[in-house]
């Protein structure tokens, strides 16, 4: 198949998880066509099988905001129709699956149908789609899509009832690449880890785009309780507009020679390895990709029990899950794991075993597939298989 993919091009979930099935889809042998307003932070330019087009937004002094949507509505008809795109797959709701549906309009008026898939990934449905102004359009875009999928039941389920969706919605959860996503060797491990502790000393992470949602600063307290206990350091990655009260609270606490601000990164895969813990006491998660990334790498997650992350992380098995803002029992449950390496190691291994037998690429990337050819020969622009997975 070929197929158009639009997503945010940004350090966030929906960015990564758009990024990584095409590189994914691009690897069973589909042709893959970016299309957003600058490349993929997670795309090299390297991999065979994709290509990118970017979306020029002009500024003229008559518009106070450039209309991006438009601009992507006729780049993204200008790309199916010189490359004779299958199908084109948007991430987000807003503004995409609008900008996807006037191009599907402008191709239909020259004979061309287009049709599009949206897969809905959290806060264009919590918080952008339930503003009073967008809720309509939001609605009207999810409705005249050609598909819609959801990354957890419980999106899904939200979406429908604050919505009111009559149509189908497919619930395809996030993935993983886990030969990407690897633990490391003990020794290995051992040496990278010295960067940033002694041996005798543990090592948690948090991964997020710092927004307020994310409430990093819960982190840091949680940290700032468990470092009491345990001689420990703490990885912040990522970056946004939370990080300078995360640098301020880490400072007041005295523990800012203990905590890392890493930044951005790239390969969060080599990263993730080294850490005992994740934290991620996300306000709301609709699913929780980066405990998933962590869990691959045998990494269990201390989590807020919130959205879709029951999901993912059963409590007590392979995670720990509570009420969002109570550090404490967070800080608690991280010090006794730590303190406990018996139990921090089967919790290491469950987590692992989740991401392989539940959420590895290899057995969500034929879903998407399918749904695919599902699209396709609803719409009636079926198209001949081209992965042997499909």
């Amino acid at each position: 198949m070929k197929i158009g993919i639009t997503c945010y091009p940004t350090y966030g979930g929906s960015g990564v998880v758009a990024t990584e099935l095409g590189i994914e889809l691009a690897a069973a042998g589909h042709q893959v066509h970016f299309i957003t307003y600058s490349q993929p932070f997670r795309l090299t330019g390297r991999e065979q099988g994709i290509s990118y087009h970017e979306v020029p937004v002009s500024n003229y002094p008559l518009f106070e905001y450039p209309p991006y949507d438009l601009a992507l509505a006729s780049r993204t008809a200008e790309v199916a129709e010189y490359y004779d795109l299958d199908l084109l797959h948007v991430h987000y709701a807003i503004p995409h699956s609008v900008s996807a549906l006037l191009a599907r309009q402008m191709l239909a008026a020259r004979g061309r149908h287009l049709p599009f898939v949206t897969t809905l990934h959290g806060t264009d449905i919590t918080l952008v789609g339930l503003d009073r102004s967008y809720l309509p359009i939001t609605r009207f875009a999810i409705e005249q899509s050609d598909g819609v999928t959801s990354i957890s039941q419980y999106l899904r389920e939200r979406t429908i009832k604050e919505f009111k969706i009559k149509r189908e919605i497919e619930v395809i959860p996030n993935f993983v690449n886990c030969d990407f996503y690897v633990p490391l060797d003990p020794e290995v491990r051992a040496e990278k880890r010295r960067r940033f502790a002694a041996p005798d000393e543990k090592i948690l992470i948090h991964l997020s785009n710092f927004r307020p949602v994310k409430r990093v600063t819960d982190t840091v307290e949680t940290f700032a309780r468990v470092v009491e206990k345990v001689p420990a350091h703490l990885l912040l990655v990522g970056d946004g507009p939370d990080r300078s009260a995360a640098e301020y609270l880490a400072h007041k606490k005295g523990i800012q020679d203990r905590v890392h601000f890493l930044g951005k990164q790239d390969s969060v895969n080599e990263l993730l390895p080294l850490a005992d813990l994740m934290l991620m006491p996300s306000e709301l998660e609709s699913f929780g990709l980066a405990a998933l990334e962590a869990m691959a790498c045998r990494v269990p997650t201390i989590a807020t029990n919130v959205g879709g992350v029951p999901e993912l992380i059963e409590d007590g098995v392979n995670g720990r899950l509570f009420p969002v803002g109570d550090v404490e029992a967070m800080a608690e449950a991280a010090a006794e794991l730590l303190l406990n390496p018996a139990k921090l190691e089967a919790m290491a291994d469950a987590a692992r075993k989740t991401a392989q037998q539940r959420f590895c690429s290899s057995k969500i990337i034929p879903l998407y597939e399918k749904y695919y050819e599902r699209v396709l020969e609803r719409t009636g622009s079926g198209v001949e298989p081209v992965s042997p997975s499909s």
